[in-house]
C-alpha cells in the first residue's frame, strides 16, 4: 500500500496545538482566533470561557458558520449559557471542547467541505 502525505491546499486547517498557541498550516498563533475554511480572524479579544457573552457570538456568526466550535483551552469549560443560546436561536449548532479536540474536529469537517467555523481561546501570555 502507498501512503503519501497530503497537505489540503483549499482550505485553513491547523497543524499542531500545545498550550502556548496553535499552529495554523506553518504559522503558530499565541493568542485567541477565529478559524473558518478561508479565513482566520487574529486577536479575539477573549482570554477565558468564562469571560464569553451575547456580545461575542456577532464575530462568530459574520464568518458563515453552519456549525460552530468552540475550543477553550488545556481543559473544556462551558461558557455562559447566554453565548451558547446566542447560537442556538439561530439554527445553528455549537460544540466545546478543549483546544485539541476542537482542531482537531475542525480539521475533519472543513476537509469535508463543511462550513465549519472554530474559535479557539489562548491565555494571554
Amino acid at each position: 500500500m502507498d501512503l503519501s502525505l497530503d497537505h489540503p491546499e483549499d482550505y485553513l486547517f491547523v497543524r499542531r496545538v500545545d498550550a502556548h498557541g496553535i499552529t495554523l498550516i506553518d504559522r503558530t498563533l499565541a493568542s485567541s482566533f477565529l478559524l473558518a475554511p478561508d479565513q482566520a480572524l487574529e486577536n479575539w479579544p477573549v482570554d477565558a470561557a468564562a469571560n464569553l457573552r451575547l456580545s461575542h457570538v456577532d464575530a462568530l456568526l459574520a464568518l458563515n458558520p453552519e456549525l460552530v466550535i468552540l475550543g477553550t483551552g488545556q481543559r473544556q469549560v462551558f461558557p455562559a449559557a447566554e453565548f451558547i443560546t446566542g447560537f442556538l436561536r439561530r439554527n445553528i449548532g455549537i460544540e466545546v471542547m478543549d483546544n485539541a479536540a476542537a482542531a482537531r474536529t475542525y480539521n475533519l469537517l472543513a476537509s469535508e467541505g463543511r462550513r465549519a467555523v472554530a474559535g479557539f481561546i489562548l491565555p494571554r501570555q
